[in-house]
């Protein structure tokens, strides 16, 4: 019996692997400073676009991080019970939701935002700004024209 090997790259090799472990370890780090909050990465992301980035509808928050709405909706409600976010609806469409942070999430937000940035110039250190440059075109490029909507990051 013929023994089937394929000729390709190992595991450590793939731009994949690669990719996804860069980003654990960037979610490591700054996970350990917002945890300390009770807040996950994904809450940050709504503290972030609604507090931050003026992104204040659900819709408009699912675009935002790149998720499916479902996925904000249950994020929202969490969030809601926590104390962090009010929903409230739009005057001017009955139908519609706004997005407000309580002084609680406006807190954590500005706190968290520290910890942000400090753990984006840990990594982007780590490289000259004419690389940086290039890596965040490399991506942006391999993203286009990715349409799925993820159920978290």
């Amino acid at each position: 019996m013929e023994e089937f090997v394929l000729a390709i790259n190992g595991l450590h090799d793939r731009i994949g692997y690669r990719v996804a472990r860069l980003a654990r370890l960037i979610d490591a780090r700054f996970e350990e400073h917002i945890n300390r909050f009770g807040i996950t990465r994904m809450m940050w992301c709504v503290l972030s676009g609604a507090g931050l980035e003026g992104v204040t509808t659900p819709s408009g928050l699912a675009d935002h991080i790149g998720i499916e709405r479902s996925a904000v909706s249950r994020l929202l409600r969490k969030m809601e019970a926590l104390g962090l976010i009010e929903r409230n609806g739009i005057v001017e469409d009955g139908r519609g939701i706004e997005i407000r942070l309580t002084v609680s999430g406006r807190r954590i937000a500005r706190e968290c935002h520290v910890f942000a940035e400090e753990v984006n110039d840990h990594f982007a250190a780590k490289v000259d700004a004419e690389d940086l440059d290039r890596f965040n075109r490399i991506i942006a490029v391999m993203s286009t024209g990715e349409t799925s909507r993820l159920t978290r990051l």
